[in-house]
């Protein structure tokens, strides 16, 4: 053993107490002087919170539709028109997926759509035949072929209700009195709005179907574009539309 003689001591004691300084320091440079950014969050425009809101009434109480990572090109509102059908006339635009409600003076009410196989196959004018509120589906054999584990225990139809894929309502479209198997209808799947999908025709967040359904009686004619949108989507003087 050796001893420290008293100006090593010294020295010994002045480089600790430097140490006991220099610490916090270095360790700071190892640390963020800055909290991580905060993603941002997206603002709802409380209006269109209030249109997809709950439905208490309805015979199936519906649920409010998060609308917080939809792109508000596919939400409900009032736009220019500029195609030549005449008002109360229902123009389907699957290429864009919108679905347009003619109205007077040029305007035109805008909903956003899903596009299925089926709403891929037929294109031209048709009427509509009939309306259902929470309508019975039942899945086409071709459904059952794509989808058998899906679709197969439904072959004879399932009962209306939140889980049903034809939503809250049902729009069946016709062509001189004969069923085109087209139907405009609500969905569970309310992600799917603005997509293309496997399964059905044209579909609709279940509070726009509700709406739509409330506007045109049976009778008011459809129009079924395929292929490049005819229409421009830049509005300048967009207006949002309000429960019927």
């Amino acid at each position: 053993m050796f001893a420290l003689t008293a100006p090593r001591l010294s020295s010994l004691r002045h480089a600790l107490r430097l140490c006991a300084l220099l610490l916090p320091a270095a360790l700071a440079a190892c640390v963020t002087s800055s909290p991580p950014p905060q993603q941002a969050v997206r603002r709802i425009d409380p209006a269109y919170m209030a249109m997809y809101g709950a439905r208490p009434d309805e015979t199936h109480p519906l649920p409010p539709t998060d609308i917080s990572e939809v792109d508000p090109r596919f939400l409900r509102r009032e736009v220019a028109y500029y195609g030549r059908e005449e008002p109360g006339t229902i123009v389907v635009d699957t290429a864009a997926r919108h679905l347009y409600l003619v109205r007077e003076g040029g305007r035109a009410i805008r909903y956003g759509i899903g596009v299925g196989k089926e709403g891929l196959a037929w294109s031209g004018r048709a009427r509509i035949g009939r309306k259902a509120e929470w309508p019975r589906w039942t899945p086409t054999a071709a459904m059952i072929r794509r989808e058998p584990e899906r679709n197969a225990p439904w072959a004879g139809g399932m009962p209306g209700g939140l889980n049903n894929p034809l939503g809250a309502r049902a729009l069946y479209l016709y062509d001189n009195g004969a069923d085109t198997m087209y139907r405009i209808h609500g969905t569970t799947e309310p992600w799917s709005i603005g997509q293309s999908v496997s399964s059905g025709c044209i579909r609709m967040f279940n509070q726009d179907v509700i709406d739509l359904y409330n506007r045109v009686p049976v009778g008011s004619p459809v129009v079924v574009l395929n292929g490049r949108s005819p229409f421009n989507d830049v509005e300048p003087d967009e207006t949002r539309v309000s429960f019927y």
